[in-house]
């Protein structure tokens, strides 16, 4: 079993969301850099880092703070947040991170995803964001009808690297669950 800390990025500072409600945000602390070189020094062996603004706005928005925190560790990292064109992908992977996460575009456009693992083997993973066993899309923001568990089967077939999924309704809470599932 593989212990991922995550690192949620909402305008610069890392923050916890409380059931993935924007409004609803704790700041833990204003120096991301700082936070990741802190869980690598506790024996972290990879990061899982959510641009949060850029699922919201549908493209990356704290590159800066994620390729210092890509340069600041010796880990492998994997970043999610507004990866929803080829462009946002190779800005991410440019940075040196080793995977992306997709979580709108593996809902609205699975040729894309598709020919993304293609390109990029191995390093394309899906966030499954799932209300009620519906997966959520656009920041958390809308919830698709789409049911979690054939989106998962559907990436599988598509050759992800691996699967993420968050139950919203624990999400922030003391026991919050983030299962990994690596075909």
């Amino acid at each position: 079993m593989e212990i991922i800390p995550a690192i949620d990025l909402l305008e610069g500072r890392c923050v916890r969301l409380y059931q993935g409600d924007y409004g609803r945000s704790q700041v833990f602390n204003e120096n991301p850099v700082e936070v990741a070189q802190q869980w690598f020094e506790q024996g972290a062996t990879r990061l899982h880092v959510v641009d949060l603004d850029g699922a919201k706005q549908g493209h990356p928005v704290n590159t800066k703070t994620i390729a210092a925190i890509v340069q600041a560790v010796d880990i492998p990292v994997q970043v999610g947040g507004g990866l929803r064109d080829r462009t946002g992908v190779t800005q991410l992977l440019d940075t040196g991170i080793e995977r992306v996460i997709l979580g709108t575009a593996a809902v609205e456009d699975q040729p894309f995803v598709a020919g993304l693992c293609q390109e990029f083997p191995g390093k394309i993973v899906v966030g499954i964001d799932a209300r009620q066993g519906k997966v959520a899309t656009r920041g958390w923001l809308e919830t698709s009808e789409v049911v979690a568990t054939e989106l998962a089967q559907q990436m599988t077939n598509l050759g992800v690297a691996a699967i993420i999924y968050t139950d919203i309704h624990r999400d922030g809470m003391v026991l919050s669950l983030v299962l990994i599932w690596i075909p």
